[in-house]
C-alpha cells in the first residue's frame, strides 16, 4: 500500500525555479508601470492647476520720532509749519483751542512728534507734570484730546530732622523742594514756616513718587504726613469723603483745614513783627505797626490766607500796590508793597485759601522788599498770629467708620510698623526709607 498518498486538493504544487522568477519579474514590471502612470497623472494635475504666486514682500512703513523741548518763542503755528502746509496747520491750532490756549504753551516744557511716511501723525505735549496734549491723526483728519500722562507710581516713606530749614532737610535727603511744598500745604493751618520752625523739628510723609520711561517725574499724591514742631506733633491723612474732594483729615476726622492759613507766604523770615510801638525808618518817627512784615526777594508769590472777597485794589504813595480782601466772620486782610498783582485779581473778584494774588517787591514806603501783611476784625487791628480760626467740616458720620479703619493702617505704615522698608541714607540729621 502507499501510505504516502495525499488528495490532489490538499497539495499545491511548488512553482519550479523558473517559474518562480518569471512572476517576480512580471510583478515589478507592473509596479513600476503604475508608477509611471501616478507620475504622469500628477505632473498633468499640477500643470493643470499651477499653485497661487508668491505675494509680494509687505513694504516697510518709514516711521520717525521728533523728540524736543518747546524753544523759547517758540508757537504751535511755527512748529505745526515744520510738517503741515500752512492752511491745514491753521485749521489744526483752530481744533486745538477748545482743548489748550495756544498762548499758554511753554518754553522748555517736552513735546513728541511722530512722522509716518514723511507724514505729520501724532504729537504729544506735556502741559504740566500732570497732563499732556495729544494730536493723533485718523484718516483725512486729527483728533485732539487732554490725557492723563501715564506714571509709574510707588509709595516711598521719607522722613528727617531738621537741622536749619524745611527746604534744606528736604534737600539732603535728594528730594524735590516740592516736596517741602507740599508738606507746608498741609500743615500751614498748624505751623508757620517762617517764624515757628526750629532745629530738631521733624516730619515723615507717604508719597507718591512717580516714573516715567525709568526716570523720576515728580510727585503724586501726598497720602499721609506728620509734623513735630517743637514738641507738638500733627498727623495728617488724605481722604476722600463721599462726594468732597479729597482733603487732609486728623486721625479722629476733624479736618487740618482752617480759615486762615498762617501765613500768606510759604517760605521767607520776619522783618518786623506787630506791635503799637515801632520806629519807622523812612518816617523817623514811632509809629504802631500793626502788621507783620516778610522780608523776601521781590517776585516772591503772596497768596490770600483765606477765601474771600477783592474789596480793594491798587496803588497809595504810602502802601505801594496793594490787595484787601473780606473774608467770613468779620474778618479783612491787606497785603501792601506788591511789585505787581497776579493775573485775574480785580476788585470785586472772589478769591480762594491759597490763591496768588501778586508778588513781592518795594513799592510805596519801603527800604526793601517785603511783604506788610495786616489783618482786622470788624475794624479793628488784630495780630495775625494770635487768631485761631475755626475749622473746615470734619469727616460725615456715614463715613467716619471707614476712616478711622484707613487712617490707622496709614499711620502704622508711616511709622514703619508695617509693610517693612528698607532704608536709605540721607543727609545730616535726615534719612528716608523706601
Amino acid at each position: 500500500m502507499d501510505f504516502d498518498f495525499k488528495h490532489p486538493g490538499q497539495i499545491i504544487p511548488d512553482p519550479p525555479p523558473r517559474s518562480r522568477r518569471k512572476l517576480w519579474l512580471a510583478g515589478g514590471v507592473a509596479l513600476g508601470l503604475g508608477l509611471l502612470v501616478l507620475l504622469a497623472v500628477t505632473q498633468i494635475y499640477q500643470a493643470l492647476n499651477p499653485p497661487p504666486p508668491e505675494p509680494p514682500p509687505v513694504p516697510e512703513i518709514r516711521q520717525r520720532v521728533i523728540q524736543g523741548s518747546i524753544a523759547p518763542g517758540e508757537t504751535l503755528s511755527t512748529l505745526f509749519n515744520r510738517f503741515l502746509a500752512p492752511q491745514e496747520a491753521h485749521a489744526l491750532i483752530e481744533k486745538v483751542r477748545p482743548h489748550f490756549r495756544p498762548r499758554d504753551l511753554c518754553a522748555g516744557q517736552p513735546y513728541q512728534v511722530c512722522v509716518v511716511e514723511d507724514e505729520f501723525d501724532r504729537f504729544e505735549y506735556d502741559i504740566n507734570r500732570d497732563e499732556q496734549l495729544i494730536i493723533a491723526r485718523q484718516g483725512e483728519a486729527f483728533r485732539v484730546t487732554r490725557a492723563p500722562i501715564p506714571y509709574e507710581v510707588q509709595v516711598e516713606r521719607i522722613r528727617g530732622v531738621i537741622t536749619s530749614s524745611l527746604f534744606e532737610t528736604i534737600n539732603s535727603l535728594g528730594e524735590e523742594d516740592s516736596l517741602a511744598l507740599l508738606l507746608a500745604d498741609i500743615f500751614a493751618y498748624d505751623v508757620d514756616f517762617i517764624l515757628d520752625i526750629r532745629a530738631g523739628d521733624s516730619f515723615q510723609a507717604l508719597v507718591e513718587k512717580r516714573y516715567r520711561d525709568g526716570k523720576p517725574g515728580g510727585y503724586g499724591r501726598l497720602l499721609a504726613a506728620e509734623f513735630t514742631n517743637q514738641g507738638q506733633t500733627y498727623q495728617a491723612i488724605r481722604f476722600k469723603d463721599g462726594s468732597r474732594p479729597e482733603a487732609y483729615y486728623g486721625p479722629d476726622g476733624q479736618s487740618r483745614r482752617q480759615q486762615f492759613l498762617r501765613a500768606p507766604l510759604e517760605f521767607s523770615r520776619i522783618s518786623s513783627g506787630f506791635t503799637m510801638r515801632r520806629y519807622h525808618p523812612i518816617a523817623k518817627t514811632w509809629r504802631a505797626h500793626p502788621a507783620i512784615d516778610y522780608a523776601a526777594p521781590t517776585g516772591t508769590p503772596i497768596r490770600s490766607v483765606g477765601d474771600g472777597t477783592i474789596i480793594a485794589k491798587g496803588f497809595t504813595s504810602g502802601n505801594g500796590n496793594y490787595v484787601k480782601i473780606r473774608h467770613a466772620n468779620s474778618y479783612e486782610t491787606m497785603y501792601l508793597h506788591m511789585s505787581r498783582f497776579a493775573k485775574g485779581i480785580r476788585s470785586g473778584g472772589r478769591v480762594g485759601q491759597g490763591q496768588l494774588i501778586g508778588y513781592v517787591g518795594s513799592t510805596g514806603l519801603a527800604t526793601g522788599p517785603h511783604l506788610c501783611f495786616r489783618m482786622t476784625r470788624n475794624g479793628a487791628p488784630v495780630n495775625p498770629h494770635k487768631v485761631r480760626s475755626v475749622a473746615a467740616e470734619p469727616i460725615s458720620a456715614t463715613n467716619l467708620a471707614v476712616f478711622k479703619t484707613q487712617a490707622t493702617a496709614m499711620l502704622a505704615q508711616l511709622a514703619g510698623r508695617s509693610a517693612p522698608l528698607a532704608e536709605a541714607g540721607g543727609g545730616a540729621g535726615a534719612t528716608r526709607t523706601n
